[in-house]
């Protein structure tokens, strides 16, 4: 959940277009004093690229910025998966400590890494000669202005999982796919309709616990929460200690029956193993009603907890349809 424990209020910058040819250059020079082989050669075609390319104005989380009519040359901070989803591959994206996040791993072939989510590395994006970039506002307000220098930037307002769709919608925008994601929406409602129909009257009486096990912690999710969101958009249930209007809370042995209902989601990957039999092993996860009825299901954390896209939407009703209808749509 590192990507929340980021998010803050963000202050508006004053409502205004950006110009990036005029921006780009002093900071390509900033960068070259500090490292020859931004060469100013490099510089020049950046700049003369900058101010030919053709834009229309787009309204987003840090302002307004004139994006080119077609770009080619996109970078992701954090948007990845929806960049995906509407058919882009970008030339660099910011990965997690430990790389791409799990379930985008396929997905990423011959795609930059320009640093990681919690650090950007400024130079790699400048020598990509990105024609746009595209960020979130949780997590580079402070590099914003800079990036802005290199190309074209925009941030997605992603402030809520609840406006999840908007997300999409705003990062179709930005890369003229407006269309494909009105496709994409409509795709995911149809499934949505599907699994509410296949399962009938079982959707609103299915309570549906979703637990993690970190390293050094265990949470159950919420209604806030991505999972949660999706969950509630499907019509499940949940149970009353998880029915809140919260992201998250931890939980430690004596709470175990915290998770209880008719199903848990248990979210693998990101726990240690030990910490998960420490409460397998305890007399009160086998007075869980899913514990008895062998509906505990393992699924993956990185899509149950940060899919927070298209991609990530699909995958949760792939795993709501294989394991509460027993048969994928």
């Amino acid at each position: 959940m590192k990507r929340l424990n980021w998010m803050r209020t963000i202050l508006p910058l004053r409502q205004r277009g950006t110009c990036a040819a005029s921006l780009l250059l002093p900071f390509a020079l900033l960068l070259s004093a500090c490292n020859p082989t931004a060469s100013k050669a490099n510089i020049r075609t950046l700049s003369t690229a900058a101010s030919t390319t053709a834009c229309r104005t787009i309204e987003h989380g840090m302002g307004k910025t004139c994006v080119p009519l077609n770009p080619k040359r996109v970078v992701v901070l954090n948007e990845l998966d929806n960049v995906l989803a509407l058919g882009v591959k970008p030339i660099g994206t910011v990965t997690l400590d430990r790389g791409f996040i799990d379930y985008l791993t396929d997905r990423t072939q011959g795609i930059e890494k320009v640093g990681t989510d919690s650090q950007p590395n400024l130079e790699k994006i400048l020598l990509l000669k990105p024609d746009l970039i595209i960020g979130t506002t949780w997590d580079g307000k402070d590099i914003y202005d800079k990036l802005n220098r290199i190309a074209p930037t925009v941030f997605v307002d992603t402030n809520d999982y609840r406006s999840w769709k908007s997300w999409l919608k705003k990062t179709a925008e930005a890369l003229g796919k407006t269309s494909e994601a009105e496709k994409l929406l409509q795709n995911y409602e149809q499934r949505v309709q599907k699994l509410q129909q296949a399962m009938g009257d079982r959707s609103s009486n299915t309570q549906v616990s979703v637990v993690n096990f970190w390293q050094n912690n265990v949470r159950i999710y919420m209604k806030r929460s991505f999972s949660g969101v999706i969950l509630q958009e499907v019509g499940l249930a949940r149970p009353p200690v998880q029915n809140k209007d919260k992201l998250w809370e931890r939980l430690s042995l004596e709470l175990i029956p915290k998770m209880d209902g008719d199903v848990i989601f248990l979210l693998l990957g990101g726990h240690k193993e030990s910490n998960l039999a420490q409460f397998k092993q305890h007399p009160l996860w086998s007075q869980l009603k899913p514990v008895q009825a062998n509906k505990v299901y393992e699924v993956d954390s990185s899509i149950w907890i940060a899919g927070a896209g298209m991609i990530g939407a699909n995958l949760i009703l792939d795993d709501l349809s294989q394991h509460l209808v027993l048969e994928k749509p």
